[in-house]
């Protein structure tokens, strides 16, 4: 299989985001995981920029690499100046990494509208910058700036950049879409007319999203000749973002015969994926391609059931060559197939052959009626569950509620204090075997001073319930032409410190609503802990 070059630059670009900002020590981690996927160009940042990347170029010099190479990244010289007194290249230079990226102009507006200066000088810029680092030992990448744009305004001008770049002796041209705005088709045919004139140039293609084919642009290039695909993971970047790299190497890897990574490393990209959202503080998109928790789920009945006899039905590739595994939802849509299929990885049943038809019947019925109400187990599996175990005949539940009442009381403030008094307290009674304990607690909203309460009557009798805490509570509006007599659906996620677990509640009454996802959370792990202890 032919090699295409993968380089990452998420500690860059990716940085450029809204809303996304990384440490030092975030970016030492990020580019560490990276090289342990096989990225082959780690681009670490702007040296002399600001103090964070001085900082970081500085401690990543005791990076441990295994693959990649670290990347520092610049501009060419200024206008009318010298390659070796410009303090953007000594920075770059003195960042002491193997790579070196620039980025120069390539459309003619730019040089003259933004650079102020005429396009020859222009050309000498790029050629002087990179026989510079050329001189110091460093590979080079020319970052050809607006490539694409700059071609449909003047082809010969921008050809000519690329053909200076070569000549200077840069390693890899890199034709950047940065505006975002070209389609596949334009990049094909200009990565092949690059091709055509400077053939002696590697090429690189650097798409970015605001079309929404950055992806699409990255492969298109590719066919046309790139030899390196530049991108972030998860596709973060200045406005819409970058080319995701996770989805181009699943692309050419798994779809176009291209090699980019072992196949080991390839079955992490789910992990990396999930590790750099963790640390840039980004909610993982659970529907991104390839490494999305919903990319291999299947909620219809009729998918669920094609799966589950020839997984290839309704998957384009197998989730575990990716580090993903298939999910089978329970909802209103669901067939009797996806119920059984959850029946058997609960260890209800052996097999699917096992399955009772009247009770996969009745089942059905429940959970449609159930959804009907205004419950989802979609997104709490563990309420499913819970559902299926309290209808089998031999459940011995290891608590129950007899009753709970909870007070919220609002004084009004007093002269000098600020704001208004509101104290909430709850008292709940629950038995276990058969005693029942009646116990009470505070907290800073009904919902927290219930769980107290019911977690203060439990650990009398199961101490072990202190390693599971609350990592999220949410509250959906189910019917919202109701108003404050709607349906509440609650969605909780605990955490015994291990894993997590999803529950929910649904009622017209928000606390009743979040008793049950209390409730669910609670008694799983209870009965999970009961089957751990006797296998």
């Amino acid at each position: 299989m032919a090699k295409i070059e993968i380089y990452d630059t998420t500690l860059r670009d990716g940085t450029q985001q809204e809303g996304v900002s990384l440490s030092v020590e975030d970016k030492l981690k990020i580019a560490r995981k990276l090289d342990e996927m096989g990225i082959d160009f780690i681009e670490g940042g702007w040296p002399g920029a600001n103090p964070k990347d001085a900082e970081f170029f500085l401690q990543a010099q005791s990076l441990e690499l295994r693959h990649a190479k670290l990347a520092a990244f610049c501009s060419t010289r200024r206008a009318n100046g010298s390659a070796e007194t410009d303090a953007t290249l000594r920075h770059a230079l003195d960042a002491n990494t193997p790579v070196v990226t620039m980025v120069g102009k390539t459309w003619d507006m730019h040089v003259t509208h933004v650079l102020e200066t005429n396009l020859e000088e222009n050309l000498a810029m790029i050629a002087d910058s990179v026989a510079f680092f050329k001189g110091h030992g460093k590979t080079v990448l020319l970052d050809a700036e607006h490539f694409f744009d700059g071609f449909k305004a003047n082809p010969e001008y921008a050809l000519q950049c690329v053909q200076a770049a070569s000549d200077a002796g840069a390693d890899t041209v890199v034709l950047c879409d940065t505006n975002g705005g070209a389609l596949p088709h334009e990049v094909a045919a200009i990565v092949a007319r690059v091709r055509e004139e400077v053939p002696e140039a590697a090429l690189a293609i650097h798409p970015h999203n605001d079309g929404d084919v950055a992806v699409a642009n990255a492969l298109a290039g590719v066919m046309a000749g790139a030899t390196q695909v530049q991108g972030t993971v998860n596709g973060y970047g200045e406005r819409c973002g970058n080319a995701n790299l996770l989805s181009v190497i699943g692309d050419l890897q798994l779809k176009m015969g291209y090699e980019c990574v072992s196949e080991e490393q390839l079955r992490s990209m789910a992990e990396v994926s999930l590790f750099v959202s963790e640390i840039v503080n980004r909610t993982p998109n659970p529907y991104q391609p390839f490494v999305g928790a919903s990319a291999f789920t299947h909620k219809a009945g009729l998918h669920a059931s094609a799966v589950a006899k020839f997984e290839e039905s309704y998957q384009h590739v197998a989730p575990e060559l990716v580090g993903n595994t298939n999910h089978i939802l329970v909802s209103e849509l669901a067939g009797r197939s996806n119920v059984i299929q959850k029946l058997v990885s609960m260890g209800i049943y052996a097999s699917p052959r096992d399955a009772d038809d009247r009770v996969v019947r009745d089942l059905l019925a429940v959970i449609k009626e159930q959804e009907n109400r205004g419950f989802q187990y979609e997104g709490a599996e563990v309420s499913f569950e819970m559902l299926v175990r309290r209808s089998m005949p031999d459940y011995e539940p290891p608590f129950d509620l007899v009753d709970f009442m909870v007070i919220v009381e609002k004084h009004r403030r007093p002269a000098g204090v600020d704001a208004d008094s509101v104290a909430c307290e709850a008292t709940v009674k629950v038995q276990v075997g058969g005693e029942v304990v009646h116990t009470a607690a505070s907290g800073n909203g009904p919902v927290n001073a219930m769980d107290g309460a019911a977690r203060k009557g439990l650990l009398l009798f199961y101490p072990e319930l202190e390693a599971v805490r609350l990592l999220d509570y949410k509250v959906r509006v189910v019917d919202q032409g109701a108003g404050t007599g709607a349906m509440v659906r609650v969605l909780v996620e605990s955490t015994d410190g291990e894993g997590t677990w999803h529950t929910m509640g649904c009622s017209a009454n928000i606390i009743e609503a979040s008793w049950m996802a209390l409730q669910d959370s609670l008694e799983w792990w209870l009965l999970e802990q009961r089957r751990a202890a006797a296998a």
